[in-house]
């Protein structure tokens, strides 16, 4: 039995739709607008209600063309802290703060993003797709699919969180389940990252001090022993404090997760100091298995989204970036799909390449952030081949577009690997490191 032909039984479709979306987070409703405005009877169940947390806060200034395209920048903007830039942080260099600000990346055009309490930010959005014209239904969630092998489409059966049942049959499915990876799940075709492997602990703070003027926005990362940390601030004074580990060093916890969570903080003294006269706000939260990818992208009546699909990594915030943006391509993917079937097989094929090629783009970096030669590059970075401006393009999301950044990308990467084998010793061990945490 193939993947697109898994049967459950049941219970006629009870309502239908032209595509069905399950998850209503940024991939979810962005994907749910677009459709709507075109026309398509649209359909987003979400398992929560808006608002709801999630953690992911910090946005890319590549999200904003996509914010104005949805028609929403502006109650964005009322609702975000103004992100210039990021800063970069570390205990094993002399120099021990390098910022870096996105109106010197190599497109002058996107000189700004914004951090975000998500609870608004994606309710803003899953807003915006019902006054598109899609239907949205929250405290539902999906609990099987089948794929119907005679013709196109799937039918998908939900419990409502009052223990009703619904079901419905949708021409397309759209899987924008976030890390529930419902479709993943469903096919067993989620994996580990075989490249990556890192736990995190998070919570949020008030009180927290923050970098002064237009620099109060800017994200900052820690490096420390066993990782690094993120330090987002927001607009309602809270600032979302994460530390990215190695599995490793969680195993080793002992105690109350909040209590190893600030003894993980201390082993930062600059961020320590940050945190001195801040009192958490919310639980500590700690998540293992963070990087996760699938075998597939899609099927004949089926897309996967953002983090549905794969998540690798918070360090350089592309995951609200990714997910938008493969939103963005999987609506021209759909429409072509009904209403031009000949058209079908090469935008599904071309929708896998997009979607591949933002992870692709981020991974490199993602998966050497911990890594020697590349934590020197960031901290003395210089410009030859305009390799700082390209590589300032990634940190902003512009991966997408036609900005020439490939050549110099590919010059940077040669000098990490000039240094790498440079310092062979240190290197290696640290490769070493990684590897072993990615078998835990």
């Amino acid at each position: 039995m193939t993947r697109e032909q898994q049967i459950s039984n049941a219970d006629p479709a009870t309502h239908e739709c032209d595509v069905l979306v399950i998850g209503g987070g940024p991939a979810g409703s962005t994907i749910g607008a677009l459709l709507a405005e075109r026309g398509h009877r649209i359909t987003i169940l979400e398992k929560a209600h808006h608002p709801r947390f999630h953690i992911g806060e910090s946005l890319l200034p590549a999200n904003l063309p996509l914010l104005q395209q949805l028609g929403v920048a502006q109650e964005v903007d009322q609702i975000g802290m103004k992100k210039w830039g990021a800063e970069f942080n570390s205990p094993y260099h002399a120099k021990k703060r390098e910022t870096f600000l996105f109106a010197d990346a190599w497109d002058k055009s996107m000189p700004m993003a914004y951090q975000v309490r998500r609870a608004d930010f994606d309710d803003i959005l899953f807003r915006n797709a019902r006054k598109k014209g899609a239907t949205t239904i929250e405290g539902c969630r999906a609990r099987s699919v089948e794929f119907l092998p005679h013709e196109k489409g799937a039918i998908v059966h939900a419990l409502r969180e009052d223990g009703s049942t619904e079901t419905w049959k949708a021409r397309f499915l759209v899987d924008a389940s976030g890390r529930d990876t419902f479709l993943g799940t469903c096919f067993k075709i989620k994996r580990n990252n075989p490249k990556h492997n890192s736990s995190a602990l998070y919570a949020h703070f008030r009180g927290a001090h923050r970098l002064p003027a237009s620099e109060e926005g800017h994200i900052s990362l820690f490096w420390f022993e066993h990782g690094w940390f993120w330090f987002i601030p927001l607009a309602d004074g809270t600032t979302s404090v994460g530390a990215v580990v190695w599995p490793s060093y969680l195993k080793t916890r002992k105690k109350p997760v909040e209590d190893f969570f600030a003894d993980t903080i201390a082993m930062s003294p600059e961020l320590a100091m940050r945190l001195a006269n801040a009192r958490r706000v919310t639980d500590v939260e700690a998540t293992g298995n963070y990087a996760y990818i699938c075998a597939q992208t899609h099927g004949e009546s089926f897309l996967m989204l953002g983090d549905a699909f794969a998540f690798y990594d918070p360090v350089f915030s592309s995951g609200v970036m990714l997910a938008m943006q493969s939103a963005f391509i999987g609506a021209d993917t759909i429409d072509i799909c009904l209403r031009q079937p000949r058209r079908a097989a090469a935008a599904l094929r071309h929708f896998d390449r997009k979607s591949r090629h933002g992870g692709k783009v981020f991974s490199w970096y993602i998966y050497r952030i911990t890594q020697p030669a590349l934590r020197d590059m960031f901290m003395y970075p210089g410009n030859p081949a305009r390799t700082k401006e390209a590589v300032l393009s990634v940190l902003a999301g512009d991966i997408f577009n036609k900005t020439p950044i490939w050549t110099s990308l590919r010059f940077f990467k040669m000098v990490y690997y000039l240094m790498s084998i440079r310092h062979l010793g240190r290197s290696w061990a640290a490769y070493k490191k990684r590897k072993e945490n990615i078998r835990i």
